[in-house]
């Protein structure tokens, strides 16, 4: 038997969908949808399928994930996180709503070192939620900015998400970084103005201001670990390093600070921490290969010939595709965590993106902040449910408030696909072949 596009698709998403629904993980839920056309098409065989996802292991910019994993867990073991508070705080903390304004600085700061949302989100979370109750802010509102601006991790480089992007669009990692660098500011300060907004309006304080000598003391002992980003995105930029090894270089060097320089790490804690690298790694990479065979059924059976076919027939253009592909990263971003999403979405609507004549700088980071409004959106939502569950709240409880700090950051997305230089002006200023 012959399956027919239709068909496939209908196969594919259904049974993966229902799946979910199930509750069955997601890394299985990609690998069990895909059984029943290996049985029903007789031109699929089980070893094609495993053929692809180890395939998909057998690359070397995939290597950076559990390193950048592990820069951030020994950056939250290491207490370097509460260093960067202290600078936030000399920074933004005399502005009205002064902690939420650290909570929103913070998180850019230690997006640039770790690249991870989900670490961002436990190690800020755990010491800025309590500190804002503690001055009396609402804590519905502390946990949504703590969730909220901890997506910055995977926008502003360097960025787990870009890493795994640059690999499977074959796109330079480097320029990718480069490209999230405004995009994220722009996220940032809209946060920033969302914060003294609400302070303005609920009458948050302030935490003074600091004097020249707190500010002095805050930059020196954080100065070592704000090197990280000029480390890692420096020499990735000047083709110094690849990813992959500029992620060794984060972890090592975090390492190094935690061990014999800030000595908040012991020996014996190194053991716990590679354990949850390992772990969380693991799970990363898992879903990784399912995904792959899940894409390249979805490729094999021509779906995302089939959309772009759709797409040109309505003519919907370049902005109607930019939105399109906008909302359905959103929509994948409710219920798939955003590695897979990348694997199976980003490769079917990279050719819609192309036939549209969008820049693959452009989408990507469309794909990207698209996704890591996922990290916020119940079901998935899983830096929400980390701060929710640090602020002791029902993620239900916290959901008007999250709706309301996303409205700015959906307005960045949308000014991201209405202004494509947003994105390509640093790369062609610095890396300018590769774009």
């Amino acid at each position: 038997m012959i399956v027919s596009t239709g068909l496939a698709c209908t196969i594919l998403v259904g049974g993966f969908l229902l799946l979910v629904l199930l509750r069955v993980p997601v890394a299985f839920a990609l690998g069990l949808a895909t059984l029943p056309l290996v049985v029903m098409d007789l031109r699929l065989t089980p070893f094609i399928l495993i053929d692809r996802m180890f395939q998909s292991y057998n690359s070397f910019i995939l290597l950076a994930v559990p390193f950048f994993l592990l820069a951030a867990n020994l950056m939250n073991s290491g207490r370097i996180t509460d260093r960067l508070i202290d600078l936030a705080r000399v920074l933004t903390g005399w502005l009205p709503g002064g902690l939420g304004h650290v909570n929103v600085m913070v998180s850019m700061l230690f997006a640039g070192i770790s690249g991870s949302s989900t670490a961002d989100a436990a190690g800020c979370g755990k010491i800025l939620i309590p500190a804002m109750q503690r001055e009396g802010f609402d804590t519905r509102f502390a946990v949504a900015i703590t969730a909220c601006s901890s997506v910055m991790g995977v926008v502003i480089p360097p960025s787990i998400l870009m890493v795994v992007w640059g690999g499977v669009m074959q796109i330079s990692v480097g320029a990718l970084f480069l490209a999230g660098a405004i995009p994220g500011l722009m996220i940032g300060g809209s946060l920033l103005l969302t914060v003294y907004v609400y302070a303005k309006r609920r009458g948050y304080p302030t935490t003074g201001r600091p004097t020249m000598r707190e500010g002095w003391r805050a930059f020196s002992r954080s100065i070592l670990a704000l090197l990280t980003p000029v480390f890692v995105v420096g020499g990735i930029v000047l083709g110094v390093v690849t990813p992959t090894e500029s992620a060794i270089i984060a972890a090592g060097y975090a390492m190094i600070l935690g061990l014999f320089v800030y000595r908040t790490v012991s020996f014996r804690d190194l053991g716990r921490i590679f354990y949850d690298t390992g772990r969380f790694a693991s799970i990363s990479l898992f879903a990784i290969g399912t995904a792959t065979a899940f894409g390249w059924l979805l490729a094999f059976f021509k779906v995302p010939t089939l959309i772009v076919e759709t797409l040109t027939y309505h003519d919907v253009g370049l902005f109607g595709t930019a939105l399109i592909i906008a909302a359905l990263f959103l929509l994948f971003g409710l219920f798939i965590d955003a590695i897979p999403t990348i694997i199976i979405l980003g490769t079917v609507l990279m050719p819609v993106a192309a036939d549209a004549g969008m820049h693959p700088m452009v989408f990507a980071m469309i794909g990207i902040i698209s996704l890591a409004f996922g990290l916020v959106t119940p079901p998935y939502g899983l830096c929400l449910l980390i701060a929710s569950a640090i602020g002791g709240l029902n993620v239900t409880q916290v959901l008007r408030d999250v709706v309301i700090i996303l409205i700015p950051m959906l307005i960045v997305l949308l000014l991201v696909m209405l202004i494509p230089e947003l994105t390509l002006w640093l790369p062609k200023l610095v890396m300018p072949a590769a774009v």
